[in-house]
């Protein structure tokens, strides 16, 4: 599973039980941190999680910046309160991506309903699935 956090909504994907391809659900609108951590937590149970990956937003020249920091730290309640190994990764140019990917697909874009935060999930998730069949390593 695969989030794209934001202090509004977060983007969620999920992958195929063999690990091959990404599918972006339904984007979560917050509402505070303890019913979004359950809302997730129960995401990741009902979809059979084994590990949460979690957008690394670093500033281009790789470094942490505060919204780096603000995520980092919501990794770390997530991995505490779901109990399940949490994985940064750099999300660096995937909602510029999602929001390409839109544009050209001819895609509805109302921020309102998540639909570049679901896209840059699935397109982190897919990015992750993909180094593990370059890598050699079976997917989550």
């Amino acid at each position: 599973m695969a989030l794209d956090l934001g202090k509004r909504r977060i983007g969620i994907a999920v992958s195929d039980e063999l690990g091959i391809t990404a599918q972006g659900m339904e984007t979560l609108q917050c509402v505070n941190k303890r019913t979004d951590l359950a809302a997730l937590a129960k995401i990741a149970r009902d979809k059979g999680a084994g590990l949460v990956l979690v957008g690394n937003p670093l500033n281009m020249s790789g470094e942490i910046g505060p919204q780096a920091e603000w995520v980092h730290e919501y990794a770390a309640r997530l991995a505490e309160y779901t109990g399940l190994e949490v994985k940064l990764w750099d999300e660096r140019l995937t909602s510029a991506s999602a929001n390409r990917s839109i544009r050209e697909g001819g895609m509805s874009f109302d921020r309102k309903t998540g639909t570049v935060d679901r896209m840059a999930a699935v397109l982190l998730l897919q990015s992750y699935l993909d180094s593990l069949k370059y890598s050699g390593v079976t997917a989550l």
